[in-house]
């Protein structure tokens, strides 16, 4: 196979991007993310209904807030999605009314885009499951790109020494998502690093 490579400018800014040609077709493709990094861990938020829980805040493309499925009593795998995404979309609600983000770069950016729900794993020692809810609770069929560089970020954060690790990461249809640490960076006054993220893509149709 021969690579394929191109640069992405995105509304988080430029994302380098690599593709696996296979037969003229795309198969793995990787990109390196943005200076990503931990906003907060253990913040506390009050749910209407659930009262007082915790949740981490991480920004990788966009900022989401993270945290185990179990704190409603819920599995990412074999829960319905419609109680994942009610779930989700009401931490979304209540932090985005009780947590000021800041985005050092880009003030634009400093808003809580969507919630994502884990099996409580890494994703360091096997494949850890997510549903990513975000923007009009909208979820996504991936492990979704800058919610994996999010969470790797928050795992950095709380064990430096991950940052070594490989992780994988599996969304609600069985998509899985490789991600590490590529580099170090910085964000204002937010220690960062940039993640490199594969998978596979899949032919879909061209447009000139």
């Amino acid at each position: 196979s021969r690579w394929a490579r191109l640069n992405l400018q995105c509304p988080c800014g430029l994302v380098r991007v690599k593709v696996a040609m296979e037969d003229g077709r795309p198969g793995a493709v990787s990109f390196v993310s943005v200076p990503a990094f931990a906003f907060a861990l253990n913040r506390e938020i009050v749910v209407d209904g659930l009262g007082r829980l915790k949740i981490d805040i991480g920004y990788g493309g966009a900022f989401y807030a993270v945290l185990p499925a179990t704190t409603f009593n819920l599995d990412v795998r074999r829960s319905p999605v419609r109680d994942l995404v009610d779930a989700a979309d009401r931490v979304t609600r209540a932090a985005q009314k009780q947590v000021q983000l800041e985005h050092p770069d880009s003030p634009d950016l400093a808003f809580l885009y969507g919630t994502i729900l884990t099996d409580g794993s890494s994703g360091a020692r096997g494949p850890s499951a997510n549903i990513c809810v975000f923007a009009d609770r909208e979820v996504d069929r991936s492990p979704t790109g800058s919610g994996v560089t999010a969470r790797i970020a928050l795992n950095v954060a709380r064990n430096p020494a991950a940052a070594a690790e490989t992780f994988t990461f599996e969304s609600v249809t069985g998509a899985r998502f490789e991600g590490r640490v590529a580099d170090e960076a910085s964000c204002g006054r937010f220690p960062a690093l940039r993640v490199e993220v594969g998978g596979r893509a899949y032919y879909s149709g061209r447009s000139v």
